[in-house]
């Protein structure tokens, strides 16, 4: 939940909206769940509401498939019985695990070292897991019509996004940014530098639209580094147009809510924001004359004085509903907003050296991008450690870790929260023993 600065801040805009006729809420202010959950549900009710059954007995037929398929093309498998669905259910509990446990592999359940676990692996045989996660599929097969790099997983990212949608409804103000995925400290810490650097080679960027007042992940945005086309090799050579593609498609639906914004300094551009602004929606961004595209703005605003101005001291320029604001504190940081009066005050808080006068646009962007990184910091350890070689199945365990978050902050909305209070790891852990079938589905016990 927010915090009382957070609250006091949208109290503020709210007045400042009101004095300065603007109509800046959204038609539906309510913010949060939008089905109401028995205090009875359990970790894996709220799973599912995003990977419902059905879902999960799609994933079923096309493993199936692709096994029969594989076998057809490469020899029969003896070892082979079709997967069923408490089994996938199962094998999503197992490869669930790694983001509580930490573990590199999940084989490490099975191992006799610090990471195995009896009570799981009795469950299902290290070599029936092994046999699933071969064949495992979301889509077995490419369709003539299909030529996306993601055909494999696009289907469970269309299916994720509807639920997301119908699922939350999120506050008028939303962070665009690309979500602190933890690696495994262990993992860093004993790896050499040359499997390091190939961990680090992903060949896909993750980008979401993030609700700033509780951390719910709105949309996702898949962008593959490979291939060619708009969202290939060609457009990465020109960062402000491909960063311009990713905020076009996070906000694709956002068209005529009002929201409000906040984007970091590869996203935030003149012509972007402009273009937002005749849709209906509303920015504020940090800018940075080296990453940002700075199109269209005046020089005099983009080149620091010879003499540092006093702390809190900020220059504007106006264009239309659009500011251009040059604040220093300790250093010149500049913002771009057509969402906040830049002649309305605002305040930083500093520990030491006390209140720091600013503009409210730069005392709203403070608030909402360090919410942000609280986020990153509760969340991000909690993504699936298991890192496949194939890309579409990366993006899909993203998918899921990023599912699991949303199931939790959905969790810690609902009455069931009260009936019995599970910290992300507890709940995680809950939801591994109950798609494992080793939970009664309650959290009263």
């Amino acid at each position: 939940m927010p915090d009382s600065r957070t609250r006091a801040l949208h109290a503020k805009l709210q007045l400042l909206s009101i004095a300065l006729g603007w109509d800046m809420q959204p038609s539906n202010s309510f913010t949060g769940p939008t089905r109401k959950m028995p205090p009875s549900a359990s970790a894996v009710d709220f799973f599912q509401l995003f990977v419902p059954d059905n879902v999960l007995k799609n994933m079923v037929v096309q493993t199936n498939m692709y096994a029969k398929k594989f076998q057809e093309r490469f020899g029969s498998d003896g070892a082979w019985v079709e997967v069923t669905l408490t089994e996938m259910k199962a094998f999503l509990g197992y490869m669930i695990s790694t983001s509580i446990s930490h573990c590199e592999s999940v084989l490490s359940i099975w191992s006799s070292g610090f990471y195995s676990n009896r009570s799981l692996a009795l469950v299902m045989s290290q070599a029936r897991f092994e046999k699933i996660l071969k064949y495992f599929h979301v889509v077995a097969f490419r369709s003539s019509q299909t030529t996306h790099g993601l055909y494999k997983v696009q289907p469970f990212l269309d299916s994720l996004q509807n639920s997301f949608d119908s699922a939350f409804r999120p506050s008028q103000t939303q962070v665009l940014h690309e979500p602190l995925i933890d690696e495994d400290p262990v993992f860093i810490a004993t790896c050499t530098e040359r499997e390091l650097r190939k961990r680090k080679k992903r060949k896909f960027s993750l980008w979401v639209r993030q609700c700033s007042s509780t951390g719910f992940i709105i949309q996702i945005y898949v962008h593959l580094k490979e291939g060619g086309g708009p969202d290939g090799l060609d457009a990465l050579k020109n960062k402000p147009q491909l960063h311009s593609m990713v905020a076009r498609s996070l906000c694709r639906n956002a068209a005529g809510k009002n929201y409000i914004i906040f984007t970091g300094p590869s996203i935030t551009s003149l012509t972007l924001f402009e273009e937002f602004e005749k849709q209906g929606i509303y920015c504020c961004g940090l800018l940075s004359v080296r990453k940002s595209d700075c199109t269209g703005l005046p020089l005099s605003m983009l080149t620091n004085p010879a003499t540092p101005p006093a702390r809190g001291q900020y220059q504007i320029k106006m264009k239309g509903n659009m500011s251009l604001i040059c604040w220093y504190n300790k250093g010149h940081f500049r913002f771009l907003t057509n969402a906040y009066s830049p002649v309305q005050q605002g305040v930083i808080i500093k520990r030491k050296s006390g209140e720091i006068p600013c503009p409210l646009a730069v005392e709203a962007f403070a608030a909402h991008l360090s919410y942000i990184c609280r986020y990153d910091d509760k969340y991000s350890k909690y993504f699936i450690s298991h890192k496949p070689n194939k890309t579409w199945q990366q993006v899909f365990w993203f998918a899921i870790s990023i599912a699991i978050n949303n199931a939790y902050i959905l969790y810690k909305m609902s009455d069931a929260y009260h009936v019995k209070r599970y910290s992300r790891a507890q709940f995680g852990e809950r939801l591994v023993r109950e798609l494992l079938g080793l939970e009664d589905a309650s959290p009263t016990h």
